[in-house]
């Protein structure tokens, strides 16, 4: 499905939810966003004047959010507090034969062996004791009978608790520093990807390189402080800030990497 079409879909689904939530005049919320998602959901929101909305996916920095739509008669304060109606934590503990052998691509892959699609569930917050699934709750029983029956579970504990249980998501970032001759984007993506300028243009036209969650192809796109730079397959990073002047007048640029 093209990009158009599916955010149309996307939209479509959006404006039944406001209209439920207005001739209803009860709190209504859709399935999880990726960010990407959501800087377009903004500006659909925005376009036809809503105001009565927010998103909210477990933590103030998950990368997964639901968006929750409320009518005139409450107040964001007594909306937001419905969010625990909504979502819950599956969370799988491991045995002490197995802490800190699993990563995110092992938690993830074993639950979309169910056939489950990613919007159902949003983000997976990884120690080394286990992880933490948020899921609607409607859903959290569906899942903690599935994973149980995974041979890779069986011995770990899976229960299911209030969202305010979330297990603190620490975010590992490191600093690190760029040359780029000038503050375009092809720049930033062959000094980050360790690649020629040509194969730099590459990944843009492949769509992998975001700024500010925006897909960017154009090798020309300026880059300044404070922008979020995500490639896929090399993680996000956030321009911190332009450091100094090398004697070949090329910039210096502070990154913050989030691993």
């Amino acid at each position: 499905m093209r990009e158009k079409d599916e955010s149309e879909l996307i939209f479509a689904k959006i404006d039944d939810k406001i209209n439920f939530c207005n001739t209803r005049n009860k709190i209504t919320h859709t399935d999880f966003f990726t960010e990407p998602e959501i800087v377009k959901i903004e500006k659909y929101l925005n376009s036809v004047k809503c105001k009565n909305y927010f998103f909210f996916g477990g933590y103030e920095e998950s990368t997964r959010k639901m968006l929750f739509f409320y009518p005139d008669k409450l107040t964001f304060e007594m909306a937001f507090s419905n969010v625990n109606q909504v979502l819950e934590i599956l969370r799988i503990t491991l045995p002490n034969s197995q802490k800190e052998t699993f990563e995110h691509r092992d938690y993830l892959s074993a639950i979309m062996k169910f056939g489950i699609v990613r919007e159902k569930f949003g983000d997976i917050v990884v120690y080394p004791e286990g992880a933490d699934f948020i899921v609607q709750k409607e859903n959290s029983k569906y899942f903690k009978d599935n994973l149980s029956e995974l041979i890779r579970f069986r011995k770990s504990t899976i229960e299911i608790l209030n969202i305010s249980d979330l297990h603190e998501n620490v975010q590992e970032t490191e600093e690190i520093s760029i040359i780029v001759n000038s503050m375009r984007i092809d720049n930033f993506v062959s000094e980050i990807c360790h690649c020629s300028r040509n194969k730099a243009e590459e990944i843009l036209l492949s769509e992998r390189v975001l700024i500010n969650y925006e897909v960017v192809n154009k090798n020309s796109r300026g880059v300044k402080p404070n922008d979020i730079i995500t490639i896929r397959g090399f993680g996000r990073f956030i321009v911190k800030e332009i450091s100094r002047k090398t004697k070949s007048d090329k910039d210096v640029v502070i990154l913050i990497h989030n691993k």
